[in-house]
């Protein structure tokens, strides 16, 4: 190569460093308003300058495989911007950068979406910024439910074992539940929830007993009585059945006995000490068994802990019971729910021979009365 040609050619590249550091000392001087001004003004120019590729964006919806963009709370445009390319989401940087810059009513909201491969950079923020397509995992958690079914749902829905949900709720204080309670029973709200996909088992633990602490606020109760309150409404959840009609009557009957310091005789809380969840039919032996501290046959007061999940209806029964000279009920019928309230021993037992002759009427009653 000749000494001219040389020359020029370091003469060029000289020339070519010093554009590009004029260019880098302009964007250091105009600050950053500025140098977006300068770079969608001349992009081009400045691309072709500093050798980087004017196509940087791709074009359409996408292509598969399909994949999990996680927005984490706080996380702003560059960040996002920067995940994107990583996953191979948008080819660039600047082409998901350069959009938010130039629209700053675009907000991304905590949560996880589905995205594919490949997309242009405006069908990606598409996806991120509305919040439609946010991933959710839907569960239903009936009222009267108890822990270890509760789990199971749990579990069903979001694909983490129902070991990690056990592992999760040892120390029930972890969710600011008071240190006297068994477990977390009773304190996990029952409704129907949708949980991020990026949720642990503590997480979601602590999403239930949130809502119903919010729930008992709602309510007027203090948090020195959710305790109490909560076990209450456990009890008269289990006992009252599908009849919500039943549930301030029910109430009735087990705060006149608290208030004439008779045992509240639960079937459902000694079923729940024996472990049979399933039930709340119990044997004279079960009945008479001291070690259970939830028999309330045999243990006065309230019964150690909450029995289930209560729901609304049943904490709205217990902060206010029905009026009434109730200290009995039963259910007559177990198929519609009819339950009879009676004041006397002589009542009561009226009520429980109805019962049993209901359930000898046919085989399909029979089948309730298991």
């Amino acid at each position: 190569m000749s000494e001219t040609r040389r020359d020029a050619r370091n003469k060029s590249s000289r020339r070519g460093c010093g554009i590009i550091a004029a260019v880098l000392v302009v964007i250091l001087a105009i600050g950053v308003g500025g140098a977006w001004v300068a770079w969608t003004t001349y992009e081009p120019k400045i691309r072709e300058i500093l050798g980087l590729s004017a196509d940087n964006d791709y074009t359409g919806t996408g292509v598969a495989p399909e994949v999990q963009i996680i927005v984490e709370e706080g996380e702003y445009g560059d960040v996002i911007a920067q995940k994107l390319v990583d996953a191979g989401v948008t080819k660039s940087f600047d082409a998901v950068y350069r959009l938010l810059l130039a629209d700053s009513s675009i907000v991304f909201t905590p949560g996880s979406y589905t995205l594919k491969t490949e997309m242009s950079a405006a069908s990606a923020i598409a996806i991120l910024s509305d919040t439609s397509n946010r991933i959710t995992l839907k569960v239903t958690i009936p009222e009267g439910s108890v822990l270890t079914t509760t789990f199971a749902t749990l579990s069903e829905a979001t694909g983490i074992a129902v070991a990690d949900f056990e592992a999760a709720s040892v120390d029930p204080t972890v969710f600011g539940i008071p240190a006297k309670a068994p477990s977390v029973e009773g304190f996990l709200f029952p409704a129907t929830y949708e949980f991020d996909p990026t949720q642990d088992a503590s997480s979601i633990i602590q999403t239930m007993v949130d809502e119903m602490n919010a729930r008992l606020d709602a309510l007027g109760v203090e948090p020195s009585k959710r305790y109490s309150v909560v076990t209450f409404a456990a009890l008269v959840q289990r006992e009252a059945g599908s009849n919500t009609d039943d549930f301030a009557k029910i109430a009735r009957v087990f705060q006149n006995r608290l208030d004439a310091d008779w045992n509240l005789e639960s079937d459902a809380t000694v079923a729940y000490g024996t472990g049979n969840l399933h039930t709340v039919w119990t044997t004279d032996e079960e009945r008479a068994d001291a070690g259970n501290l939830y028999n309330t046959y045999v243990h006065k007061g309230l019964p150690v802990g909450p029995i289930g999940l209560p729901g609304e209806v049943a904490l709205e029964a217990v902060l206010e019971p029905a009026e009434g000279p109730w200290f009995f009920f039963v259910p007559v019928n177990l198929k519609t729910g009819e339950t009879k309230f009676s004041e006397t021993t002589a009542q009561h037992g009226a009520a429980v021979q109805e019962l049993r002759t209901w359930c000898n009427a046919s085989a399909a009653n029979a089948a309730y009365c298991d």
